[in-house]
């Protein structure tokens, strides 16, 4: 994994609306503001991790580090986690696409080669992504009743 690409999942994350989400979501990630202690620690294990801190690290709120560096860790770069890294890098790059951001695409690309991911994958994992983005066009421009369709569609 790049060094770059580690801490670009923070950019990312934003990007894909997760932090936020998560933020509003959980109370725990708002329970306590982080203090300057956190920041620097946090600093120093991006540091350990990478083998240094990419400049736009330092662009992100000192109080949201902290938190957004533990998530990186636990989800993305841990494997310990219900998918392997090809899956979670594929999954990245298809909202990526979608979003779209270039620097979540070029990364996550770069990510799913690494993890064994061939061109197939990559294009099929877009692919799916678009598909997706198509019909949830269709369905929700048409305003296809919801009931109906899960009826339809082998639902209850």
């Amino acid at each position: 994994m790049s060094n770059y690409r580690i801490l670009s999942s923070v950019l990312s994350s934003i990007h894909h609306g997760c932090l936020i989400a998560a933020a509003g979501c959980a109370l725990a990630l708002v329970a306590a503001p982080a203090h300057a202690d956190d920041y620097d620690a946090t600093l120093k294990d991006i540091q350990s991790t990478m083998g240094g801190v990419p400049s736009f690290v330092k662009q992100f709120p000192k109080a949201g580090l902290p938190g957004a560096w533990a998530e990186v860790k636990a989800i993305e770069l841990s494997d310990k986690t219900a998918l392997p890294p090809k899956v979670k890098s594929l999954i990245s790059l298809a909202v990526a696409a979608q979003i779209p951001c270039n620097y979540c695409i070029w990364s996550d690309t770069q990510d799913a080669k690494r993890a064994g991911a061939t061109d197939e994958e990559i294009q099929e994992a877009v692919a799916m992504a678009a598909l997706t983005r198509h019909w949830s066009t269709i369905f929700n421009g048409m305003q296809v009743d919801f009931d109906t369709f899960k009826k339809e569609m082998g639902g209850q």
